[in-house]
């Protein structure tokens, strides 16, 4: 993509609008208005793109960590940061992701993806491994309606009774006579008593297909989560998600933002926004620059606070963590449920990418625990559910792994193969004692101000401020944000992405020909050992200064 630079005398005079922080929604809304004509400015005070969405290498969390538990300085979602790394890392071979996301398949956000053409500059990668903790052990969700037919664990009258609930789940919006009572119930009471499910399977359809924190969870809510995974399976192979390459939300911004750019959208890392005069419309940078800006500013920083408080760890271990993950894969989810960690109120949720990711090493993974309850109590959960994940890859990794049982804890399915009793296997799998030990090369805990509910975004003055990150490990709510961002500036969301990009001579598309990935080819797989950012991207839109 060729660029000039330009000096600050022709471009800093005047933008329509001026946008602070390169997070998900605010490059979203920076393509949509740079595609429609509108002149933007798109600054961010880090040297990085993607904000509280981004995936930073050693050097750059190590200063993210200092400026999060800094009082004075920090104004992000973060706080109480406490970082430990291993000696003799390259701080380059890392991308540890702030806000790890995964997209369905069925989703909105996908949608814009291709639509905009911002899944050219993506590489992404299928995520068909979901698993739940329970007998001390990792079971893999039966998310198809084959994987049920084909259990061996699940009776009879429990495949009909998830049958029915699958068949009704599919369409449920059409069909609020069965569920409009309970719209505010929990939805493990409407499972059990609209559909007679035991509660292995509610807390599988919860926790591990809905990715919801807690069986508490409205039943409306819950029937849109459940779904979601549901309708998402086989769209593209037999996954329902995925991810991009060497990080998650970070990289999206990083393709919004190179699509904005291309439309003429003008970039500055490391570029804060001082203050902002509304009588005169004058925004002071750090510089010294005084920018006029004819219509809005939307900054990221004073974010609206999030009416959560989420826990975060993430843990890079020496092992590669590819007993988790399905063939041809590089990424899991694991779900430890309500009260499976010594009385945990929510789930612990754990993104588990392994090097294939292009976020660490060859023989790496790296696990994020999250878990909705906040503080020491948060802390302790993680550390318990990194425990038992830290047990189970040592025995599932194990060579030989032998233990006796008796003839009546064996019983044959009609095809002739035995069948170990689930309670004796348990006590088998607690009174594992493994022969090595885990080495751990990074660990970080973290809190971070999160979305539960929706916020719609408000601008009594020229200056509107973003909200903070959903609470969903799925990207949700992205695209509604970023239209209602884009109408508070355009008036109408009529022309949000409405671009002929067959007219448009995209020399980017030229300049990224080799990493692009056509999304539908993302089934193949594949488990390169690349990792870092993508610096054609830094090059390219980090020339373009004012």
């Amino acid at each position: 993509m060729a660029t000039t630079t330009t000096s600050a005398a022709e471009s800093t005079e005047t933008c329509d609008v001026l946008i602070y922080g390169t997070g998900l929604v605010e490059s979203v809304v920076a393509a949509a208005l740079a595609w429609q004509g509108t002149n933007v400015l798109h600054i961010d005070s880090n040297p990085y793109y993607g904000g509280s969405w981004a995936a930073l290498n050693l050097d750059e969390l190590k200063a993210w960590t200092d400026r999060v538990n800094d009082s004075a300085s920090n104004n992000t979602p973060f706080s109480d940061a406490y970082l430990y790394i291993s000696r003799n890392l390259d701080p380059r071979k890392y991308a540890i992701d702030l806000s790890p996301h995964i997209l369905f398949t069925r989703s909105d956000l996908l949608n814009l993806l291709i639509k905009s053409r911002v899944s050219r500059y993506l590489e992404f990668k299928p995520l068909g491994s979901f698993h739940t903790f329970e007998q001390d052990s990792f079971e893999k969700v039966p998310g198809t309606k084959e994987d049920i037919f084909t259990s061996q664990t699940l009776t009879l009258l429990t495949k009909r009774s998830l049958m029915r609930f699958m068949k009704f789940v599919i369409d449920w919006e059409q069909n609020s006579t069965i569920w409009q009572e309970y719209k505010d119930e929990p939805i493990s009471k409407f499972l059990e008593e609209r559909f007679g499910l035991d509660a292995p399977q509610i807390v599988e359809l919860v926790h591990s297909i809905g990715l919801l924190p807690s069986p508490k969870a409205p039943t409306e809510l819950a029937l849109g989560a459940i779904k979601r995974y549901l309708t998402s399976m086989q769209v593209y192979g037999n996954f329902p998600a995925m991810y991009s390459m060497y990080g998650t939300g970070g990289e999206l911004a990083q393709g919004f933002c190179r699509s904005a750019a291309v439309a003429g959208a003008v970039y500055r890392l490391g570029t804060k926004l001082i203050g902002f005069d509304e009588t005169t419309s004058e925004a002071e940078l750090d510089s010294g620059e005084k920018i006029k800006v004819t219509e809005k500013i939307i900054s990221s920083e004073g974010v609206i606070a999030g009416d959560e408080e989420m826990t975060r760890m993430v843990a890079v271990v020496e092992k590669d963590c590819k007993e988790w993950f399905a063939e041809g894969e590089s990424a899991a989810v694991v779900v430890f449920p309500v009260d499976t960690l010594d009385g945990n109120r929510y789930a612990v949720q754990v993104l588990v990418m392994g090097s294939g990711s292009g976020q660490c090493p060859s023989g790496q993974a790296i696990w994020y625990l999250s878990t909705q309850e906040s503080g020491e109590q948060g802390r302790k959960y993680l550390y318990v559910a990194l425990e038992k994940l830290e047990e189970t890859i040592l025995r599932e990794s194990t060579e030989n792994f032998e233990f006796d049982v008796n003839e009546e804890e064996i019983s044959y399915l009609p095809n002739g193969l035995p069948v170990i009793s689930s309670v004796r296997l348990g006590e088998s799998l607690r009174n594992f004692s493994p022969k090595e030990s885990l080495k751990y090369l990074l660990k970080l805990t973290y809190s971070q101000k999160v979305t539960v509910s929706p916020i719609e975004p408000t601008a009594d003055s020229k200056v509107i401020y973003t909200i903070a990150p959903s609470i969903d490990l799925a990207f949700e709510g992205i695209v509604d944000q970023a239209k209602g961002l884009y109408e508070l500036v355009t008036g109408t969301t009529d022309d949000f992405f409405d671009v002929d990009f067959e007219d448009e001579d995209d020399d980017a598309t030229a300049t990224a020909a080799a990493a692009d990935t056509d999304i539908r080819d993302v089934a193949q797989g594949k488990d390169d050992d690349v990792v870092g950012h993508h610096s054609d991207f830094e090059e390219v839109a980090g020339e373009m200064t004012i």
